[in-house]
């Protein structure tokens, strides 16, 4: 009789945690061993528990599902990723794919998709949304500079431009450029509206 397929869920909210962990335990040839709450805690996990596939949200405190995919992909090759989406961003799949993510699709699939998905990633394949990979395809590359991206995602965090500047060891000014590129280029008004344009589009 073959091994079940380990499977670790990461998913901060605990009622679509836990329904997914109950939808996932009740299949046959499928075991969960681990769920966590934070993207900080997936590497830990992992390294405790030894998955075959995670399960990770992409909007999660402590680390994104992007942010813990690449950090667990680095660490531990064979463990493969999916990642799941509650706001689809045509921005996220290619910086998903670039972190080594294998499936990517949204929570409004069916059981049976997801199922197969996992399944698929398992045994070396791929699951990917087709309507995110249209839409990514349409959307073209990603704007926004790393740079650019990286103070973006501390103006969201809620720190001042002089505290950027001293974190990243660039002059005021020089932040103050980046947030103006990146404002021009996202059509925004202010910064905040460039964080929340960003965030929308799945830029950060």
């Amino acid at each position: 009789m073959p091994e079940p397929l380990r499977l670790l869920i990461a998913e901060d909210v605990d009622l679509v945690g836990e329904a997914f962990e109950a939808l996932l335990a009740a299949e046959a040839g499928i075991e969960v061993v681990a769920r966590v709450t934070r993207g900080d805690q997936v590497l830990r996990a992992a390294q405790a528990h030894r998955p075959d596939v995670a399960l990770l949200d992409i909007d999660m405190p402590g680390k994104t599902g992007i942010e813990a995919c690449a950090e667990l992909t680095a660490a531990l090759p064979e463990c493969k990723v999916m990642l799941l989406t509650a706001l689809p961003g045509s921005g996220h799949l290619p910086r998903a794919l670039d972190a080594g993510a294998s499936g990517y699709l949204v929570k409004s699939m069916t059981a049976r998709q997801l199922i197969d998905g996992i399944r698929s990633v398992a045994a070396g394949g791929t699951a990917i949304d087709p309507a995110l990979a249209a839409d990514a395809l349409r959307a073209g590359p990603n704007p926004l500079t790393d740079r650019e991206r990286e103070i973006l995602r501390l103006v969201d965090q809620g720190v001042s431009t002089s505290h950027i500047a001293e974190e990243l060891f660039l002059s005021t000014g020089t932040v103050r450029n980046y947030l103006s590129n990146a404002m021009t280029k996202l059509d925004a008004v202010s910064r905040i509206e460039a964080v929340r344009t960003a965030r929308q589009r799945g830029l950060l």
